[in-house]
């Protein structure tokens, strides 16, 4: 089972980006996946879920800026981000669970991509 995430780079802040989440070895279209981030420093935090049937959570520091989406179909999900501020520079995880229950925690996942950077200049 592998995630590969990607679509991180630079971006002045203000602009915007578009995270993949491609999925291989089994499906997840009956699971929730979700995105979490790392900056230098910090601990890992959550940033946004969502359900089988495209059932959305987001951490309140993005919600209104970020979206995400899923496509069961090629087993990918998205994150597309917006207005995007220096203090969202971190490492973004693409995730997802044995089961459909959209958690805030890392602890609600089992898999776990490795990560693509997201730096915003200011």
């Amino acid at each position: 089972v592998q995630l590969q995430a990607s679509g991180g780079g630079l971006v002045q802040a203000g602009g915007s980006l578009r995270l993949s989440c491609a999925a291989s070895g089994r499906t997840f279209s009956t699971s929730a996946m979700g995105w979490f981030r790392q900056a230098p420093g910090k601990e890992r935090e959550f940033v946004a879920g969502i359900s089988r049937r495209s059932n959305t959570d987001y951490a309140d520091s993005v919600k209104d800026r970020f979206t995400i989406s899923r496509d069961n179909t090629k087993n990918t999900m998205y994150l597309q981000m917006d207005s995007l501020k220096p203090e969202d520079t971190a490492v973004y995880y693409c995730t997802a669970s044995d089961y459909n229950l959209v958690s805030n925690k890392p602890e609600g996942y089992a898999y776990w991509g490795q990560g693509t950077l997201v730096t915003v200049s200011s």
